[in-house]
């Protein structure tokens, strides 16, 4: 059974107080554009509603998953369908489910449209995320932890370089992750790792080697994903226990997308100056526009429920010194 590197070395997790989600609109889409923070005068609310609603309807091409992915474990849990286009992992009392990539990677652009399990889905994770293997591995990852029916998913995100990670991120989304599928992203580039859902940035973490913390960039990563218990800790510290009556649980994948450096088993990679796997690279340079900075700051404000970058308690010695930077 395979799971992810952060839950077998997890030494802390966040205690988040839990709380009804603030906005009353979580099950919708569209938001009054008072919740949309002025960036200038050239960016208005309007225009980032636009921009969001956009990137929020762009197909993403598809890969197949015989193709690009194995089944892991599961026992028959999880199935690919609908001639590769699908995937699908379930979760009963006693086993969960799990696939990873064929390829593995060193930096790219990778999209996946996750539909995340319905109902009460507490105790549940769905896990996705890249990784490196043995001690000192890298790990780029979100983990969608579960709740009680109508509770607003929480997704949890972290980065872990050469073994050690403790850089958690939480928040809310702005829609119900179980009614549709959702594109989820990651751009890993040498200078920044973007962490986005349906187009919108929601976390970035730059590269700070020159103030000496480790950047996960000689390590090619695979691509995994899991649906698997953790009710000792994923809903509410472990107050709220698995409803098994409610199995077996689903989580759904498609469209699959990696438009990546894809390093063979020799060490060599696909990736030239110009292009990789005939597609640009063009993300090899990529950051966040003005825009995009303004979409980040609005999901860090309004959607952000843990930052352990504002947890003194956590670190009496010192904030992390990449949080001073960003």
């Amino acid at each position: 059974m395979h799971l992810p590197f952060s839950l077998y070395l997890y030494k802390y997790q966040p205690t988040i107080p839990y709380k009804s989600h603030q906005h009353t609109s979580i099950q919708t889409k569209l938001f009054p554009l008072s919740f949309f923070p002025m960036a200038s005068s050239s960016v208005t609310p309007l225009l980032l509603l636009v921009s969001i609603l956009i990137c929020s309807i762009v197909a993403t091409s598809a890969g197949n998953f015989y193709q690009d992915f194995d089944i892991t474990w599961g026992d028959g849990r999880a199935k690919i369908l609908n001639n590769g286009d699908l995937l699908t992992l379930s979760l009963d009392k006693t086993s969960g489910s799990g696939f990873q990539s064929k390829s593995q990677y060193l930096f790219g652009k990778i999209d996946m449209q996750l539909k995340l399990v319905a109902g009460n889905s507490a105790g549940t994770v769905t896990a996705y995320y890249l990784s490196s293997q043995g001690p000192t591995h890298d790990e780029i990852d979100f983990e969608f932890l579960g709740n009680l029916s109508g509770d607003p998913y929480i997704l949890h995100t972290n980065v872990f370089s050469q073994g050690k990670g403790n850089r958690e991120q939480q928040f809310y989304l702005w829609f119900d992750p179980t009614a549709d599928f959702h594109t989820y992203s990651i751009l890993w580039n040498p200078q920044r790792i973007i962490f986005s859902v349906d187009g919108t940035p929601i976390r970035q973490f730059k590269n700070s080697e020159s103030i000496g913390v480790p950047y996960p960039k000689n390590q090619p990563m695979r691509i995994y994903s899991s649906l698997w218990n953790a009710d000792d800790w994923a809903t509410r510290g472990g107050l709220v226990k698995t409803d098994w009556t409610k199995a077996p649980f689903t989580a759904s994948y498609r469209n699959f997308n990696a438009n990546a450096c894809v390093i063979s088993s020799s060490g060599a990679s696909s990736c030239t100056s110009s292009s990789s796997n005939g597609n640009s690279t063009a993300w090899m340079e990529e950051q966040l526009d003005s825009t995009s900075q303004e979409r980040l700051k609005w999901v860090q404000k309004n959607y952000m429920i843990y930052n352990y970058c504002s947890d003194s308690k956590r670190f009496p010695q010192g904030l992390p010194p990449e949080c001073a930077t960003s």
